[in-house]
């Protein structure tokens, strides 16, 4: 085989200081027509959900900018939003804060024929309420208790729970917070509490490392995605999403479109009648 002569152009490989090496970038071109293969095949998960009636729910949880939001935004992107709905809930409510603990989420569960895709969960207890002081330690523990037999629940009601963890090193997760200073468009996303987040790092993880060793069940285990590199954590995520609900082709057979019938009797009111966009942008 031959040798890379010593002029050729070397592939860039991300390794962080900590030794996590997750291999060569993908190039762009690569990424997008994957990508484009595995959202066709989405479509037809999304069909076999529907036409089977099945009831899938999928949690991403992670440390903040671990890169959840932009593979859940390829998932649902060719979607159809009656068939797979994300539920992205914001803090409590007093109300909600009386009421046993799971229920505000189990009103989200999926019926017949969808699919419900949490961008974050339950699991906030086991996060940023255990390490920011949001509960009490009785809740907590009682977490821990009562969470594993819930979603045994789930399952045995034929539910199918998925959990992925997305796994951002601190190297990375810091330069991304320091990229949403510099963007206006992202700038909105660095909340004070990601920014109090930043500083608990350890903390952070010695209550993920609990959350595994209690909730990491055969009914429903963690799956980690390494997301150092977003493009390769949405592919790795979609593909091994895909993998986990058998499904078939759905996709109808190609058919030929007669010709449209002439449109007669129809005379279009005058155009001045109606109020337009301004054509701010146009062909020139």
């Amino acid at each position: 085989m031959a040798k890379n002569s010593g002029t050729a152009k070397k592939e860039k490989r991300q390794v962080s200081p900590n030794g996590r090496d997750p291999g060569v970038k993908i190039p762009n071109s690569v990424y997008e027509k994957e990508l484009a293969r595995l959202q066709v095949e989405l479509v037809k998960l999304q069909e076999w959900i529907k036409l089977k009636g099945l009831r899938v729910v999928v949690i991403f949880e992670g440390r903040d900018a671990a890169g959840k939001g932009g593979t859940i935004k390829r998932i649902t992107e060719p979607l159809n939003p009656r068939i797979c709905r994300v539920v992205a809930l914001p803090a409590p409510t007093e109300r909600e804060q009386g009421q046993w603990y799971f229920q505000r989420y189990v009103a989200h569960l999926p019926t017949a024929g969808e699919m419900v895709i949490f961008d974050r969960s339950w699991y906030n207890r086991t996060g940023v309420e255990r390490v920011m002081g949001f509960c009490t330690d009785e809740e907590y523990m009682e977490f821990l208790r009562s969470c594993p037999e819930f979603e045994r629940m789930l399952a045995r009601s034929g539910i199918q729970l998925i959990k992925y963890w997305f796994s951002v090193s601190d190297e990375e997760q810091e330069k991304r917070f320091q990229s949403r200073l510099k963007e206006p468009t992202k700038r909105w996303k660095l909340s004070p509490m990601d920014i109090e987040s930043r500083k608990r790092w350890v903390a952070y993880s010695k209550a993920k490392d609990d959350m595994f060793a209690h909730t990491d069940i055969k009914q429903a285990p963690w799956y980690v995605v390494r997301s150092d590199i977003k493009k390769h954590a949405r592919l790795n995520c979609i593909t091994h999403l895909l993998s986990l609900i058998p499904y078939e082709d759905l996709t109808p057979e190609p058919i030929v479109l007669e010709p449209r019938p002439p449109q007669e009797g129809y005379v279009r009111p005058p155009m001045e009648d109606q109020t337009f966009v301004p054509e701010i942008h146009h062909l020139i």
